[in-house]
């Protein structure tokens, strides 16, 4: 039905347009004897004016047909452009010659010679009018919008935000005007982009939001820079208006800049930094046609894993999750956009050596991305036992399995919290990546780790916490007014992990130069205005003090590791450690059994694995 409709309008349309042709086409003709006697009827001889009269059925006839040929009436009035005006002209000047050959060679009419080249003129002037006349109309119209229809500043007056600002003024895709512009280039201060003046600079961004009553902000500027974007979102935020952005030049690449490009802008845009990238070939040449497996495949780093990797054509890929209902997810998810893909989806804990045996046996995996872990701080710290079970146990079995069944590379996910940890998770992280150095002096297989700071979004980051927290209106809870953390998102965690697999010689520890780390408190500061409310007023923030374990910032690599650069500048790795792995081997397997008969005292046999753990008093 609401097919039929759009194609019934779109019918009344064209015959609409159809005969004010017609009527647009006689007028042309008529004036062009008026114009040639100065506009006086009377003057006009009558063998001139019956002679156009009695061409008028043909001529109609013949311009309507010329019309159609050229597509006139396949386009709507509101998107008439250069195109179609070059169309007419064509198919005006073909009319014309028609019109000299049928009057004058065919049907012998005599007119003045004067007539045929106005006439064509007039024609081509009043078909060209009537196609922007509507599309003029409605952009006037949406200039002076009524209440409650959005009033739109675009910032960023180049090539991107011409495009929207033309979209805009066309299309019904967004239900609003664009009222302004800003721009830094001092060049087009005062300008007009698409009928739209250029009304200052990004200091000008809140007096012209106030003075033009501005309600939503378009960011259009694909070139620049994150460290940039961060900065004029920080003004924009300010107003209070809602604000969208268009993807980076990266996103854009092969595809139009539109209107349905631009998204929310997301409170990784604030970070003010570049996003990693990663080097494509290099990661196929070491996936492509391999047996992948993936340990805590379900989980928020694991599922993206597994998301980039079957892109790059693995022979097969394994995950191994404990929690069916996760596994469960990203088996659907890519069965149905990979339905080719040789995937094996299986429930187990890699904390039990006869299962993940049994399957490394059965599968015999070539590389393998250990993200299974416990990874909530506060959580572990209430049960520190569980954290080495399922960390330093599970992760001594898997390696020890990698070396035992002949694994190529053999990937750790960590954590910035096992640098000088405070808690109970971080140590057992630094554990792990002692017995991936440990093993990787014994052993064939390429062992490194990958540490990255807190992923956005990620299954228990502070991100949702805070969007719930929000929802619900307020209040925020932040645990100390001065905590940082360093920030990254699922994709560049992910992208991390791939490269490392790639750069690996064994034994290193890969660290992201992650940009500089950024307040809490800011970061709640910034989502509460990202979602429509001023914080401290409509939503308040409230400290409720540092969790167990927790610490005010976390770092990125420890003192005695050292620095070296990798192709990829923003990627280092950490020296390994001098360190005797038999020892470190056997005290690990000491530790997982004292874990698993619930030792009271693990927390003081974890500090005497790792020197730089600093066991925090709990409160009672």
């Amino acid at each position: 039905m609401k097919q039929f409709i759009n194609d019934k309008r779109l019918f009344i349309r064209r015959v609409f347009l159809i005969i004010l042709d017609a009527i647009l086409i006689n007028v042309a003709s008529f004036s062009a004897l008026l114009i040639r006697f100065d506009f006086r009827i009377g003057q006009i001889p009558t063998n001139y004016a019956e002679a156009v009269l009695a061409y008028t059925i043909i001529n109609t006839v013949v311009s309507i047909i010329l019309f159609t040929l050229f597509r006139l009436y396949n386009s709507l009035w509101k998107y008439a452009g250069i195109d179609e005006l070059v169309n007419i002209i064509f198919a005006c000047t073909v009319s014309g010659i028609l019109q000299i050959i049928g009057m004058h060679f065919i049907l012998t009419i005599h007119v003045p010679r004067s007539y045929y080249p106005l006439s064509t003129l007039f024609m081509m002037a009043l078909i060209s009018v009537s196609r922007f006349f509507y599309r003029y109309a409605r952009r006037l119209a949406k200039r002076n919008p009524g209440s409650g229809v959005s009033r739109i500043m675009i910032i960023g007056a180049g090539e991107a935000g011409s495009s929207i600002i033309r979209e805009i003024a066309v299309s019904g895709y967004v239900k609003g005007t664009v009222i302004c512009a800003i721009d830094d280039n001092k060049d087009k201060l005062g300008s007009y982009i698409q009928g739209i003046k250029v009304v200052g600079d990004r200091t000008k961004i809140i007096e012209a939001a106030e003075k033009h009553e501005i309600t939503d902000i378009f960011i259009a500027l694909p070139s620049v820079s994150r460290k940039e974007i961060r900065e004029i979102l920080e003004i924009c935020k300010e107003t209070g208006c809602a604000l969208k952005i268009l993807p980076g030049m990266y996103q854009l690449i092969n595809e139009e800049v539109s209107v349905t490009r631009l998204r929310d802008v997301e409170i990784e845009d604030l970070l003010g930094r570049e996003p990693v990238k990663i080097d494509m070939e290099g990661i196929m040449n070491y996936v492509k046609g391999k047996i992948i497996m993936v340990t805590g495949g379900g989980g928020s780093i694991g599922s993206e894993l597994c998301r980039q990797i079957v892109k790059n054509g693995p022979k097969r890929l394994i995950i191994v999750d404990i929690y069916e209902n996760n596994a469960y997810f990203i088996q659907q998810e890519l069965k149905s956009e990979y339905p080719e893909l040789d995937l094996v989806v299986l429930i187990a804990s890699v904390r039990n050596s006869s299962r993940m045996n049994h399957i490394m046996e059965q599968y015999k995996p070539e590389i393998i991305y250990h993200a299974a872990a416990h990874k909530h701080v506060p959580l572990m710290e209430d049960s520190p036992n569980e954290a080495i079970k399922n960390n330093v146990g599970g992760t001594y079995k898997m390696a020890k399995a990698a070396d035992t069944y002949g694994v190529q590379k053999f990937i750790l996910i960590s954590t910035d919290k096992a640098v000088n940890p405070t808690n109970i998770m971080g140590a057992s992280k630094r554990i792990c990546e002692m017995i991936i150095q440990a093993y990787n002096k014994r052993s064939k297989t390429e062992f490194v780790a990958v540490r990255f700071g807190n992923v956005l979004g990620s299954n228990g980051s502070v991100i949702p916490l805070f969007k719930e927290q929000i929802l619900r209106g307020g209040p925020v809870t932040v645990t100390h007014p001065d905590i940082i953390r360093y920030f990254m998102t699922i994709p560049e965690a992910v992208s991390l992990v791939l490269q490392a697999g790639a750069y690996a010689k064994g034994g290193e520890i890969f660290v992201l130069d992650m940009g500089e780390p950024v307040k809490i408190t800011e970061l709640a500061k910034n989502l509460i205005r990202l979602s429509g409310y001023e914080p401290g007023r409509d939503i308040s923030i409230e400290y409720t003090g540092l969790r167990p374990g927790e610490k005010l910032y976390e770092e990125l690599l420890m003192d005695e590791e050292g620095l070296q650069d990798t192709q990829n500048k923003l990627i280092h790795i950490g020296k390994p450690i001098e360190m005797d792995e038999e020892a470190i081997l056997k005290e690990v397997e000491a530790l997982d059994q004292a874990a698993k008969e619930e030792a009271d005292d693990i927390r003081d046999r974890v500090k005497k694995l790792v020197s730089t753990y600093i066991i925090k008093e709990l409160e009672s």
